[in-house]
């Protein structure tokens, strides 16, 4: 045998090694992926109707009303404080705008 027919069984016989040890690994990994018989599917979580919930600003346990009522009152707090008058908000955009331009041409006033 030549010199470089054992080279090329050497490195055959070790790509066969890792080829070997991956397979091994990676089929044990596979087995341990599969979750416990136990365990409730995701499927079946997400249609569970939850009776509980907490309070979104101090943390107490609420009831389902009660969390729908709280609710409705922040979405009613947050329509009536969210309204800007238009004009206000013209303004805020112009200077956006301004802001922009300024960083773009540093020398207007």
């Amino acid at each position: 045998m030549s010199a470089r027919s054992i080279a090329k069984f050497k490195i055959l016989f070790a790509l066969m090694l890792v080829c070997s040890i991956g397979l091994a690994t990676g089929w044990k990994a596979a087995v341990q992926a599969v979750p416990p018989p136990e365990d409730q599917p995701e499927e079946i979580l997400r249609t569970e109707i939850i009776l509980e919930a907490r309070s979104p600003q101090d943390g107490k346990p609420l009831t389902a009303a009660e969390y729908a009522e709280l609710q409705a009152q922040l979405e009613e707090e947050a329509r009536r404080i969210g309204s800007v008058p238009p004009q206000l908000r013209e303004l805020v955009t112009l200077l956006k705008i301004r802001r922009v331009l300024r960083t773009i041409l540093p020398f207007l006033p």
